[in-house]
């Protein structure tokens, strides 16, 4: 039971797909990068390890980009400062065994060739992976939808071949020439998910993950969630830990209660897609703003479902915005429909909000936050069974979720202090 048979490749589409849904500009970056990455691998023949190893490094390439003016600023040019998002992508990364070696990738993918000095850097062997992706990189911001791929792709390649042994490995440029010889290639390369058009020749192995490591690597996600904000940067650990705990006091099993934890780590997913402005906006939001915050758990539902063995995790997580009454966001689901871990997690992330200091206002005293939550049974919000359980364990329920926030917000500290 504590083994769930996953797909690394869908995990990582979740996120990069999330990342990609900040603006339209943005939109099948990592996907088109992952596939012209994976062609010049290809081209020069290396070995199917590695090739796999280029394509989960390409997808999640520009990770450590935490804002929307980040990503938008490294799409449109390589500024000065271009390799600190690169940096905080392995670091984010790199702890999870599975995905050493694409951090490693990725911490070096905007290293230039510089006529050879770009085989090292600060002493440290770069891969010819991180070359790879820097060149498909750079080639894929060239395009645009708006013109005809097959037309634009001679000013692009006359373009990247001026650059070749400054910018980029010469013979990884003339890898690019030739294949700019396959219309379909390039067609492929425009396609609504690039990644699809790679044919399954033992590259996307699913891998058997024990409970325990899902639960680290979405940790891992929920930071690349929660690090966008300083507001933020500890919500996940606090609404997890909580619903984890209410889920045991209600009587989940052990493995139920993992899960629990996954879903919590996950839950704001599709908040990726939101403006910092709006996350760290210090006054209320205005309509437009909180109809985009309502959009998150509809990104976050829609991200989840690429992983078929998430169909509970998703559910439990995606729903923690939907109500008894059925006036909750976005699918309305009310009553019995809604499942007893998605109402846990409703509990949950209301505590854990509330408990939180936001841009406007400071976490509520232990009186008001519990009454708080008594008004939301009565108006049909609120599971009243789950209420009673947190009220009934305030202190202990309350005592966790402010010892797993505080490590959270000290790993954050720590985090930005290593930049």
């Amino acid at each position: 039971m504590d083994k769930i048979r996953i797909n690394l490749k869908d995990f990582l589409l979740c996120i990069s797909d999330a990342q990609d849904l900040m603006s339209p500009k943005l939109s099948k970056h990592h996907q088109q990068v992952a596939y012209l990455s994976f062609r010049l691998a290809e081209k020069i023949n290396l070995p199917i390890e590695q090739q796999k190893n280029i394509i989960l490094a390409a997808l999640v390439h520009d990770i450590g980009a935490l804002s929307m003016k980040e990503r938008l600023e490294i799409i449109e040019t390589e500024t000065i400062h271009v390799n600190k998002h690169a940096v905080i992508g392995a670091k984010l990364l790199e702890e999870f065994k599975p995905l050493e070696e694409p951090a490693r990738i990725i911490k070096f993918h905007h290293k230039s060739w510089d006529n050879g000095a770009g085989r090292n850097y600060k002493g440290e062997k770069v891969p010819l992976e991180s070359h790879i992706i820097h060149l498909a990189d750079r080639t894929c911001t060239l395009f645009n939808t708006e013109s005809n791929v097959i037309s634009l792709l001679p000013r692009i390649i006359q373009k990247i071949s001026k650059q070749a042994n400054t910018a980029f490995e010469p013979e990884l440029v003339d890898a690019l020439i030739e294949l700019s010889k396959y219309e379909y290639i390039w067609l492929d390369l425009m396609s609504p998910t690039p990644i699809a058009m790679i044919n399954d020749i033992g590259l996307f192995n699913t891998l058997v993950l024990e409970i325990d490591d899902i639960i680290d690597l979405s940790y891992i996600f929920s930071q690349i969630i929660d690090f966008r904000s300083q507001f933020t940067a500890r919500h996940s650990a606090g609404v997890a830990k909580t619903a984890e705990q209410l889920a045991k006091l209600i009587g989940f099993s052990s493995y139920e209660c993992k899960m629990m934890l996954i879903a919590g780590y996950l839950h704001d997913l599709g908040k990726i897609a939101i403006n910092n402005d709006i996350l760290e906006k210090k006054g209320m939001l205005d309509e437009y703003e909180f109809n985009e915050i309502r959009m998150h758990t509809y990104h976050t539902y829609r991200l989840l479902e690429r992983i078929p063995q998430f169909n509970v995790v998703n559910k439990w997580a995606s729903y923690h915005h939907e109500t008894l009454s059925g006036t909750g966001y976005p699918f309305h689901i009310q009553g019995d429909n809604l499942p007893l871990g998605s109402r846990v997690m409703a509990v949950a992330d209301v505590f854990t909000a509330i408990k939180e200091d936001r841009p406007y206002r400071l976490g509520m005293k232990d009186e008001d936050a519990m009454q708080v939550l008594k008004d939301m049974v009565l108006s049909g919000a609120l599971d009243k069974n789950i209420v009673k359980v947190l009220i009934d364990h305030y202190h202990e329920i309350n005592q966790i979720r402010e010892r797993f926030q505080l490590a959270a917000a000290e790993r954050y500290n720590n985090f930005l202090s290593f930049f």
